[in-house]
């Protein structure tokens, strides 16, 4: 298209002219040829200035100093990417390359260019300095962080933290950004390796500002000398420019804060393993975050340094490496370094490798490279307490830490155990998953363990479940006796966590369960048996509350240490605790077969009370196999031991049981009196406990059967909202299934559906 119908087309004028100048807030053109045709050519393909800057991979704010006549002529391929989202022809994306070609400054020879009277007279050279080192190869992925980073990039002066474990891309991520941004930053681009994370050494900041000043257009023999009078020089010449300043690897806040250009139209992008929270605080810094990949990224950068075909003919095990190293970036190269140095490897073979855990850091390691040195480096930068605190987490035997149990594995209070942890943080060595609670990436947890943690970290950190257990099972259960005796080399904490109510001692059992089977799982395989059944026996409130959650395996292993470990008194508790739960799952005939063992153990120890809970729970299976009577007697030799120990709790425990068995047995009088004796010898209405439900539930169950329909009604509808309100969900389906066959209430078939629904879902 020539440029007289570009003219007559859009009415857009070719030569200068006086047409007004491009109002930042309205859009209107500015004076200038390739400003003012860019306009036109938009406005008459119905496109804002934010749908032609995402079609041509351009800034919002580049875009709009292009037509504002504000930049000087773009590079071709802008100019080319620009003429393409806009529809045009060879012919009009030539006109449109001639009118940004006129805007572009003409190189002027060196040798005849004068040099500067004075440093502030100092230009930099045509076209803008390019200090960046080249684009990354094989970059693949991390469109959320691109899109993160450009807007961070936006506004006046901004500084971009661009922050992230070890490893994980954050240069090769800020390079492939700076490179695709160029036309951004028109007066150039700097770049410094801070090598805050190095074993080089730091360079000094004049030795950096020594690198930018000539990049700027300063002489070498008109460098101030002294550091504060060179930075001072670079925020005088980027004032008024439009540069890119990339400061890589910065160790802290006060190593960056000399070498901010401070230019309304810089940006300046930092990247570090630290946070760098002093900048968010003096420098507006806005941070943008780097993790791991996720499985399709990290596969595909798999195939970009592999081959996508190699890569495609083994899926399952390309996602297995990806998994192996943990979506970590630099883990996932060195890998693909070391197949593509064997070709006749399989993905499959170097995964099978990698599976190895005590190899696998060693395999991701290539010459000085590798997630080992990454990591070594980072934790060199610590202080001495955090390193150690850090070392110590290597021993926990779950995936999360909150500040008690990392002090337990530490030897120290909770306090600093926080502190540190905050600082591993910091350091991206842990992250907080949730409010308190620290966790590792897999490769991170690896290498602490590879560390000196000190040979009794795991057992501290086993005691301090023990101690933290037991006083969840006081919180959440009161009036129950101990669980146990402690072991005889048991080692305290230093603090043992408190808990104000149930719902607290509720809340930690919830998002602790999978450490402490964990933690029962360790114990067991380094032989520490007294541990073992222990902590495993402290999780019974929660194992009364989701009974049928599957814990028989556990408790398989709690009564395998109990054995091993000779302790018939810890064997005749797991016994009875493994009963009852086998007997919910419907498997009897096992069940049967430890409740009767657990009961005799009891009786030949003279343990009274153990004897009394045995026979409560053989009860349970025995009505299930329909020997209602068998099972009312042996609660009733229950409630006799329970007294004669002079134990109220196992005595009412027994009671609610055999009032249970009368209900089944349609015995109504002799199961409303059994109940209603036990919630009066210790009611404690303001204590909505898993006994005192399951006796509301008897009573109404009862005073249904006995004709008084409304007293029935009311004690189950009593029974159900405790159960609702504490978490019980089965008994509150239980009691809200039996309000159901009493009650042609519309609103308890939601409730009954939400309580099953719970039920189903929870883990």
């Amino acid at each position: 298209m020539s440029g007289i119908l570009l003219r007559a087309r859009y009415g857009v004028p070719l030569g200068r002219t006086d047409q007004g100048t491009f109002d930042m807030d309205t859009g209107t053109p500015a004076t200038g040829d390739f400003g003012a045709l860019l306009h036109g050519l938009r406005k008459r393909a119905g496109l804002s200035q934010e749908e032609l800057a995402h079609s041509a991979g351009v800034s919002v704010r580049a875009l709009s100093y292009m037509e504002r006549g504000h930049s000087r002529g773009p590079q071709r391929r802008t100019v080319q990417a620009l003429a393409a989202a806009l529809g045009q022809d060879a012919a009009g994306a030539r006109e449109l390359e001639r009118a940004a070609s006129l805007g572009r400054p003409r190189r002027v020879s060196v040798r005849h260019a004068p040099p500067p009277a004075v440093v502030q007279d100092a230009a930099p050279p045509t076209g803008g300095p390019d200090l960046l080192p080249r684009a990354p190869r094989g970059f693949h992925g991390r469109a959320a962080e691109l899109v993160a980073l450009s807007r961070a990039a936006e506004g006046e002066a901004p500084v971009c933290l661009v922050v992230g474990p070890a490893g994980v891309g954050k240069t090769a991520l800020v390079l492939h950004w700076a490179h695709h941004r160029r036309a951004d930053f028109p007066d150039g681009q700097l770049y410094a390796d801070l090598r805050g994370f190095g074993g080089t050494g730091e360079p000094a900041l004049v030795e950096v500002l020594r690198e930018f000043l000539p990049a700027l257009g300063v002489p070498h023999d008109r460098i101030p000398e002294s550091a504060n009078g060179a930075a001072a020089l670079f925020r005088s010449l980027a004032a008024d420019r439009r540069l890119l300043v990339v400061l890589d690897n910065a160790r802290d806040s006060e190593q960056v804060r000399p070498l901010l250009p401070g230019g309304r139209h810089c940006v300046t992008v930092v990247t570090s393993r630290h946070r760098l929270p002093g900048l968010i605080v003096t420098d507006t810094a806005r941070s943008v975050a780097v993790d791991v990949l996720g499985p399709e990224d990290a596969t595909m950068l798999l195939a970009e340094v592999l081959g996508v075909e190699r890569v495609r003919e083994e899926p399952e095990a390309a996602l297995r490496l990806a998994e192996l190293c943990d979506g970590l970036p630099l883990a996932l190269r060195v890998a693909a370094a070391r197949l593509a140095g064997r070709p006749a490897w399989s993905l499959g073979a170097m995964a099978a490798e990698l599976s190895d855990e005590t190899r696998r850091l060693s395999l991701l390691d290539v010459e000085d490279t590798g997630v080992r040195a990454a990591l070594r480096v980072t934790l060199q930068q610590l202080p001495r307490e955090v390193s150690r605190q850090f070392a110590h987490l290597g021993r926990h035997p779950g995936t999360h830490v909150d500040r008690f149990a990392a002090a337990a594995l530490a030897g120290t209070d909770p306090a600093a155990a926080e502190a540190s942890l905050e600082r591993l943080a910091v350091a991206h060595l842990v992250t907080e998953t949730a409010p308190g609670r620290w966790t590792m990436h897999d490769l991170v947890r690896l290498y602490a363990r590879s560390l000196e943690g000190g040979p009794e970290a795991l057992r501290r950190v086993l005691d301090h479940y023990i101690a933290t257990g037991i006083a969840a099972v006081a919180a959440a259960e009161p009036g129950n006796e101990d669980c146990f005796p402690l072991p005889a080399d048991y080692l305290p904490p230093a603090v043992v966590r408190e808990f104000d109510d149930r719902s607290a001692a509720v809340a930690w059992y919830a998002v602790e369960r999978d450490d402490l089977t964990q933690a029962v799982a360790a114990a067991h395989a380094a032989g520490l048996h007294d541990r073992t059944w222990r902590i495993a026996l402290t999780m019974w409130p929660l194992i009364v509350w989701r009974v049928r959650d599957g814990w028989a395996p556990l408790l398989e292993t709690a009564l395998e240490a109990a054995r091993a470990g000779g302790d018939r008194y810890g064997e005749s508790r797991v016994l009875n605790v493994l009963g009852w739960v086998l007997t919910e799952e419907g498997r009897i005939p096992e069940a049967l077969t430890h409740l009767e063992d657990a009961s005799t153990l009891a009786s030949r120890a003279g343990d009274a009370v153990a004897e009394a809970n045995a026979l409560v729970v053989l009860g349970v299976a025995q009505a299930a196999l329909g020997s209602l009577g068998e099972a009312a007697r042996g609660c009733e030799r229950a409630v006799e031991l329970a007294r004669e120990a002079g134990d109220r709790t196992i005595e009412r425990l027994a009671m609610q049981h055999l009032a249970r068995h009368w209900a089944d047995a349609g015995k109504w009088r002799q199961a409303l009196d059994t109940a209603t004796e036990a919630l009066a010898f210790d009611d404690r209405a303001d204590t909505a406990d898993v006994p005192r439900i399951l006796l509301l539930m008897v009573r109404g169950e009862a005073l249904l059967g006995l004709g008084d329909e409304a007293g029935g009604i009311g004690q189950l509808d009593l029974a159900a909202r405790e159960a609702e309100s504490s978490g019980y969900d089965d008994g509150a389906v239980r009691a809200l299934g039996a309000l159901l066959r009493a009650s042609a209430d519309g609103g308890l078939r939601a409730r009954y559906d939400a309580a099953v629904a719970r039920l189903m879902t929870r883990t």
